[in-house]
Formats: structure tokens, C-alpha cells, sequence
């Protein structure tokens, strides 16, 4: 039965991967082209402001203050960019830790899951669950931080375009956001106050707010911004309409994903039969199953099994994974 059990572990970490990725990509999320576009328009903004980026200053101050061990672990290839995932996370534990956490953890589930089970798949399966657990933490509480932080938005908008019409200026319009709203949009807004208050530029300040926000609604409400200081125009009238068009998209939303809900369930089960199966069969009827693992042909079969739920399950996903 060692064949039978290596190709089982095999199927369980591929649904299991799979079912990951699902859990963390939301039904709703910007598309690969989407994310393109801020980070050109981001990029576009760096260029025009002049002067380094915002967050290579920031990463050069933040880097100071560690030691020059923790420097070299942070200057590792990837770290910067997982040290903006933290942020946006809203955790302020460095990067590094987190690496070292999940290296740790994948160590401790290999031996535990070798001492219980002497069985190198179970030891194999332990350890990548406890490697992926932290990041797959992390990426949740970034998916729900930056999922609230969308629903404050058109909120957040209209207290904007009231405190406009009331006659008070952008720059205190940013702090009545932060003191009335909760996080994560408050801490966000305080920062780019903050910066304001500090002398930066206001291009600058509302880029560092599009750096920790990727977003399509924050895109809209800096281009409005800018586009009234460097044209003129009437800017609480303009943020009243993005703010309409934000609530739509919102409602837009919640509309189709009530009614993707079956597919999105069908694709749950469709995606567990098989191993839900394969484990009671196992159990209920090894002699069943041994023929399986045992024939010639079995190794193949489940290996073709296997493939062809893999397709499956990313098809499934992409049907029901809706870009708005």
C-alpha cells in the first residue's frame, strides 16, 4: 500500500493548495491587467513628483534602525515587497520574523508529523502546512484590511466633500476622516495627514497613500485630487460622483455574488468528492482500493485522476471568480 499512500498524500496536497489559493483570492478581486494599471499610473505619479520614491525612503529609514543582521535578512530578494504585504496587513512585525516563524514551524510539523505517523508523506504534508500558515495569515488579513478599508471609502468621500463645501481645506478634510472613521481607513488617512503637515508635497503624500492602498477607488479619488489643482474645478462636486460610482460598483457586487453563490458551492463539492471518496474507500474497503494502487494501471489512472482534477478545479475557479 506504499503506492497508495504516496499518491493519496499527493492528491490531498493538491486539493488542499488549491483550496488555499481559493480561500485567499477573493470571488471580487482587481484584475492581473487591473493591478497593471495602478502601479503604471502609480509609477507615472513618481516620475512627475520627482525625487526618489516615497517608500525607497521610508524602506532606507526602516532599515536603519534594525541591526546589521537583521539588515542583511531584510535585504533578502523578496522581503521588500513582503514587508509592504505586512503593512498592508496592518502588522508591523518585520519581515524577516515572519520567514523565520514559518521556517520554524515547517521544522517542528516535519518532525511531529514523522514522529506520530513514520510515514514520509505525512511528514511532507505537516511540514508545508506549517510552512504556508503564516503567509497564508498574512495574505487573509491584508484581503480583509484592504476589504474594509473599500467599504470606508464612499463614506470617507462624502465626509471629504461635505468638510469642501463647508469651506475647509483638503488637508484637514484628510484629518476629520481619520478622527471620525475607524481603521483601517483612519490610520491610513492620519498618515497622509501627517505628511502633509510634515511640508511634503501633496502629490507625494497622496502617492504614499496609493503605495499602501493599491486600489481602484483610492486611483479615483488621487486623480480627482490632482486633477483640480493642476486644472481647477469644482472638486466636491467631482468626488460626489465618484462616491456614486463607487456605492455602484458595491452594490454591483453583492448582486452577482448572490448570484454566483451556487456555482461557488458546486465548485466546493465538486472539488472534495473526489478526495472525500478516495479516503472512505480507503477506509471502508482497502482490499478495494489495494487492487487499484497494486494493478499496473492504477499508478496511472490516479496520476491521470489527478491531473484532470487539477483542471478541473482551476476551471471551476475561473468560471466563478468574477472581476468587477
Amino acid at each position: 500500500m506504499s503506492n497508495g499512500i504516496w499518491l493519496f498524500a499527493l492528491l490531498v496536497f493538491f486539493t488542499v493548495v488549491l483550496l488555499f489559493q481559493g480561500t485567499i483570492v477573493p470571488v471580487f478581486s482587481e484584475s492581473r491587467k487591473m493591478s497593471k494599471r495602478i502601479q503604471a499610473r502609480l509609477q507615472r505619479f513618481a516620475d512627475a513628483s520627482g525625487g526618489p520614491e516615497l517608500t525607497s525612503l521610508l524602506r532606507e529609514k526602516y532599515l536603519r534602525d534594525l541591526s546589521s543582521f537583521e539588515r542583511m535578512l531584510e535585504s533578502l530578494p523578496g522581503m521588500e515587497r513582503f514587508a509592504r504585504i505586512l503593512e498592508q496587513a496592518g502588522r508591523d512585525t518585520p519581515a524577516y520574523r515572519v520567514v523565520l516563524l514559518a521556517i520554524c514551524l515547517s521544522i517542528v510539523g516535519m518532525l511531529g508529523g514523522w514522529l506520530m505517523s513514520r510515514l514520509w508523506p505525512v511528514a511532507l504534508a505537516t511540514c508545508f502546512i506549517g510552512l504556508v500558515a503564516p503567509f497564508f495569515i498574512v495574505l487573509r488579513q491584508r484581503m480583509q484590511r484592504m476589504a474594509r478599508f473599500e467599504e470606508q471609502m464612499p463614506d470617507a468621500i462624502d465626509m471629504i466633500q461635505r468638510a469642501l463645501k463647508a469651506g475647509h481645506p483638503f488637508g484637514h478634510c484628510l484629518k476629520l476622516v481619520a478622527e471620525d472613521m475607524e481603521e483601517p481607513i483612519s490610520r491610513e488617512f492620519e498618515l497622509t495627514f501627517a505628511d502633509l503637515s510634515f511640508g511634503n508635497d501633496p502629490r507625494r503624500a497622496l502617492l504614499g497613500l496609493l503605495q499602501r492602498v493599491p486600489s481602484v477607488s483610492v486611483t479615483a479619488l488621487i486623480t480627482a485630487v490632482i486633477v483640480q489643482r493642476e486644472a481647477g474645478g469644482n472638486l466636491a462636486e467631482n468626488l460626489a460622483k465618484i462616491s456614486s460610482v463607487i456605492r455602484g460598483r458595491f452594490r454591483f457586487q453583492r448582486r452577482v455574488k448572490t448570484l454566483s453563490a451556487e456555482g461557488r458551492l458546486s465548485g466546493w463539492i465538486l472539488s472534495l468528492i473526489p478526495l472525500v471518496l478516495f479516503g472512505v474507500l480507503w477506509i471502508t474497503h482497502p482490499e478495494y482500493m489495494g487492487h487499484l494502487t497494486q494493478h499496473a494501471m492504477g499508478p496511472k489512472l490516479i496520476t491521470c485522476s489527478i491531473v484532470m482534477g487539477t483542471i478541473g478545479i482551476l476551471w471551476i475557479r475561473r468560471l466563478v471568480r468574477i472581476e468587477v
